[in-house]
């Protein structure tokens, strides 16, 4: 077994999921680690693959960093696919933060898992509609500067109570809510 997977199964079996969603979320995550093929490779569609994102929270506690999505047109957390060459899982996430923001100093929380997700990547770019299954990880960044790169259309650091407002839907509700409450 890859160590990959081997860290992926360790993080999905130990992670307690908070609610009805997540439950069957997780379940679905380990069923997609366990089949034959590389749970990460980008070019499975069938029925899709690993990613990575990440909740960023700003050094002062009150804000989550997210990104207008270059490809989709959406506001959600930083995050994309496991490289080969990525450490880890969290050094996946990670460096997709530090790729579309420009921020590099984060810390982890805890283990890093913070909430599992899954949902519709739509067609586009080449590539077929498909899922991805987001393990997502938490991180406190030591600063708040931001540099929005050629893959987002902006990034910034938002209130829980401007999410709303930038339309995120339940899955990036779910987990701000737990880091920062209120939601």
């Amino acid at each position: 077994m890859s160590t990959r997977r081997a860290q992926l199964l360790h993080l999905l079996t130990s992670y307690s999921p908070a609610d009805p969603d997540e439950q069957r979320y997780r379940v679905e995550m380990l069923d997609l680690a366990a089949v034959a093929h590389d749970p990460f490779d980008r070019h499975e569609y069938t029925p899709g693959h690993f990613t990575a994102s990440a909740f960023v929270i700003h050094p002062k506690g009150d804000r989550v960093l997210m990104i207008h999505h270059g490809k989709i047109g959406i506001w959600v957390q930083p995050g994309g696919h496991v490289d080969p060459d990525d450490a880890g899982l969290l050094a996946a996430a990670a460096r997709e933060v530090t790729e579309e923001t420009g921020v590099t100093d984060l810390t982890p929380i805890g283990n890093g898992l913070v909430d599992v997700d899954i949902h519709v990547f739509p067609e586009g770019s080449g590539q077929p509609r498909h899922l991805h299954f987001d393990l997502r990880f938490g991180f406190v960044a030591g600063s708040g500067g931001l540099a929005a790169t050629p893959e987002v259309r902006d990034c910034r650091w938002v209130t829980p109570d401007e999410l709303v407002a930038l339309g995120v839907d339940r899955s990036v509700l779910r987990p701000v809510g737990r880091l920062l409450g209120g939601l």
